[in-house]
């Protein structure tokens, strides 16, 4: 079973994962690689703890794209 996986890199420079099909489903490592180790490791955890409470192992999710015009992220000056 293949999952979607989103990674990002914090202001503290931790690689952040999550897993937008299984809600909570977050893990983070120092390096991408394990970050990525880390969240296959929690999707296993997450999907065990669902299927005990018998609730969905994962929802539907889809990646949509979408255009914001690049006036809209101006942000004026508050002082």
């Amino acid at each position: 079973m293949k999952f979607l996986i989103t990674i990002f890199q914090d202001e503290d420079g931790v690689y952040v994962a999550e897993c937008p099909s299984i809600p909570g489903c977050v893990s983070q490592g120092r390096t991408e690689a394990e970050a990525v180790e880390n969240i296959q490791e929690a999707i296993m955890a997450c999907i065990k703890v669902r299927s005990k409470e018998w609730k969905d192992l994962f929802i539907p999710t889809r990646e949509i794209e979408i255009d914001i015009e690049e006036e809209e992220f101006i942000i004026e000056d508050m002082d």
